[in-house]
């Protein structure tokens, strides 16, 4: 366990490390936030302090992130699946394990946290302990000020996170530590001055301390379970430097804000060019309705100030070049050229932005794992008492009571993917889908589980099943009564079928089912009491055939049939024939 001494050491080493990285991160963040200027003052005019062009690269985060934002599915297995008991302690370990998520409303989290991870190259989950819910909560927190620190496994080891807020927010939420945060100058000061206060995560401890009052400690706790309660998800990188999307793309954001500006500076001085008049004017009005008298009017002109237009091709070149830069495909904007749409012609397009979708939700299903997992030890060692909780699960809602002793005992595993369909837009999903079911590549049941929406799949199949019993049955009910004019023809009576039909119709409009209806008017009509229902008796055997004859040939027919009455009618005959 490190001294405080050591960790403000440590801390220091871990800022004086990526110190470049902080560069990196305020440039993005101003530029984010339209502040370009502040970034290149050397680029901008006077009194210009804003893009004067579309923030490329706010518009491409937001939509990346909007994108990668959807939560994985959690799976809790069991080894055995034949055992029900193991499932149904499967089911409810993936039921509490989804009420983590649902507790700390990660899905609204990580539109934010998916951009952070685009914008800044990571994205840390922080497992903190909710005594309100006797949970454990997930927190996204803010890459900008936070410098995590790994072993070669890759697993955060280390975490401290640099926040700053003005001196007398400090002294509201310390109040016990009043005297030592105001120093000798007392109330005496700027009191929005701001500070900053660094939190330090380890496997042992965490604390809060203030650099600027001589690293004074103003909050101190134990690791409640012994381990590392920060996860990181990081973006792949060839040299382990933690890298943004965008850190290499700022300059030609800047470069299309300058050619916007440069193109204005133009049109304005081409449209207040000097006025050029014959030498007879000896006077003229300015104005939109300005008077010039002259013998020669064909002599009065603006100066013409010639622009090249092939300068104004390089607007194109640089947005290729942001768009490049980005990865971010012109189909995202619905601008997709004519002569490229077809299916390889989209699909060339979008390739870059699918992959990046699906490595992004790759890592946040391995960084999820973990958080879950820590999340059932805490709960099972910090919160060990009967919880109620309730959702909905794959469409249908749930309600369940556990105890963490007795429903996770020590199992802290969970499956988190985001299924064959990740990083595919519904369109793309769906159709693949359907090609891969009609190949006979996967199962119905396999699809309906992959959907980018949860259902129950038990449920809706037995819903789709029933619909399509019921269809075959109206079909009948249509075909009857389409045979009734054949009937008519025939010389029968169409009276009783049409009345059963006419039947079916007023139960169904009073809310019948229309299996119910069917079968309560189509019943066989029982006989009187006492009587027998009639059945023609089989003709006799014909008598054997003399001795020394050929023998006889024989062919017998068995016949059923349904009167309209609905009344069952059964019949044998036999021909023989010598």
């Amino acid at each position: 366990m490190l001294t405080d001494k050591q960790i403000f050491a440590r801390v220091a080493s871990l800022k004086d490390r990526t110190r470049d990285r902080d560069g990196r991160h305020q440039d993005v963040l101003l530029v984010r936030q339209g502040q370009i200027s502040s970034v290149y003052p050397d680029f901008f005019p006077e009194g210009v302090e804003a893009n004067v062009v579309a923030n490329f690269v706010d518009i491409v985060a937001r939509d990346l992130s909007e994108v990668m934002a959807p939560l994985p599915a959690v799976n809790c297995s069991v080894v055995s699946q034949t055992k029900d008991r193991a499932r149904k302690a499967a089911d409810n370990r993936t039921r509490i394990a989804a009420n983590y998520l649902y507790n700390s409303e990660l899905q609204v989290q990580m539109y934010t946290g998916a951009d952070w991870y685009i914008t800044f190259g990571f994205v840390p989950f922080i497992i903190e302990l909710d005594t309100e819910a006797k949970l454990p909560r997930i927190r996204v927190e803010s890459p900008v000020g936070a410098y995590p620190e790994f072993d070669r496994y890759g697993r955060c080891i280390a975490f401290a996170k640099r926040y700053s807020m003005p001196l007398a927010e400090l002294v509201s939420q310390f109040p016990e530590y009043t005297d030592a945060l105001l120093g000798r100058d007392g109330y005496d000061q700027d009191m929005n001055a701001r500070f900053d206060i660094v939190r330090y995560y380890d496997q042992h401890q965490s604390i809060i301390y203030v650099p600027d009052r001589q690293n004074l400690v103003i909050s101190r706790a134990k690791n409640p379970i012994g381990k590392m309660m920060v996860v990181v998800a990081k973006r792949p990188t060839v040299d382990g430097e933690m890298r943004g999307q965008f850190d290499d793309v700022l300059g030609i954001q800047l470069l299309r804000n300058r050619f916007a500006l440069l193109a204005m500076e133009a049109t304005e001085k081409a449209v207040q060019s000097p006025l050029i008049v014959p030498d007879d004017v000896n006077e003229f009005q300015f104005g939109g309705d300005g008077v010039i008298r002259t013998k020669n009017p064909a002599g009065v002109r603006r100066v013409e100030l010639p622009v090249s237009g092939s300068l104004f091709n390089e607007q194109a070149v640089l947005q290729n070049e942001l768009r490049t830069g980005t990865r971010y495909p012109e189909s995202r904007t619905g601008n997709i050229d004519a002569s490229i749409i077809t299916g390889q012609g989209v699909q060339a397009l979008m390739g870059g932005f699918d992959t990046q979708v699906k490595s992004a939700q790759a890592i946040f299903a391995s960084a999820l794992k973990s958080v879950i997992s820590l999340c059932f030890e805490v709960d099972e060692k910090i919160f060990n008492e009967q919880k109620s909780i309730r959702g909905i699960d794959s469409g249908s809602p749930y309600a369940i009571e556990y105890t963490p002793s007795k429903d996770i005992k020590g199992d802290y595993s969970a499956d988190v993917r985001y299924g064959m369909l990740a990083g595919l837009n519904p369109a793309q999903g769906l159709i693949f889908m359907l090609q891969a079911l009609g190949g006979k590549l996967i199962s119905k049941d396999l699809a309906m589980r992959e959907l980018p929406f949860g259902v129950n799949v038990t449920q809706e199949q037995e819903k789709i099943e029933v619909e399509e019993m019921r269809n075959a049955l109206i079909s009948s009910l249509n075909a009857s009564a389409q045979a009734v004019p054949q009937l008519i023809a025939n010389g029968g009576d169409p009276t009783t079928i049409v009345k059963k039909i006419a039947e079916v119709i007023r139960m169904r409009q009073k809310g019948t089912q229309i299996e119910d209806a069917i079968n309560d008017v189509f019943a066989p009509e029982l006989p009187p009491a006492g009587e027998a229902p009639q059945v023609e008796q089989p003709s006799p055997a014909p008598a054997a055939a003399p001795a020394g004859g050929a023998p006889p040939q024989g062919l017998q027919s068995l016949l059923s049939s349904l009167t309209m009455g609905g009344t069952a009618n059964a019949s044998a005959r036999t021909i023989t024939q010598r």
